[in-house]
């Protein structure tokens, strides 16, 4: 939520700090994009690259997801039945191989 800028806790000095940071590197990838994938990803915004961030976050999302779930024990029944088609988790992973990024889903205030 925070990469794409949908973070809903904005209430303090800290939160605009790592968005300024989040505008900085995002630039800097923006820069190192070829001319037509900057157009694609032109910003109209004052610099805050959503599309590009969205975009990033869907091509890393389930190697994030992977390393928040992986420090799970596998006993926690927060993600028991969290798989589809009737798998389970166990090794960070549901039966079938999948990472657990059906969290993206849901509101951020449930999670």
């Amino acid at each position: 939520d925070i990469i794409r800028g949908k973070d809903l806790y904005r209430r303090d000095s800290r939160t605009d700090k790592l968005e300024d940071n989040l505008k900085t590197i995002f630039g800097k990838i923006y820069e190192g994009l070829s001319n037509g994938a900057q157009k694609h990803y032109q910003d109209k915004n004052g610099g805050n690259f959503f599309k590009l961030r969205e975009d990033w976050w869907n091509a890393n999302r389930q190697e994030i997801w992977n390393s928040i779930i992986c420090g799970v024990e596998e006993e926690e029944k927060y993600f028991r039945d969290r798989c589809s088609k009737g798998g389970y988790y166990k090794n960070c992973r549901c039966i079938n191989g999948d990472v657990l990024t059906n969290f993206d889903y849901v509101p951020q205030y449930l999670r």
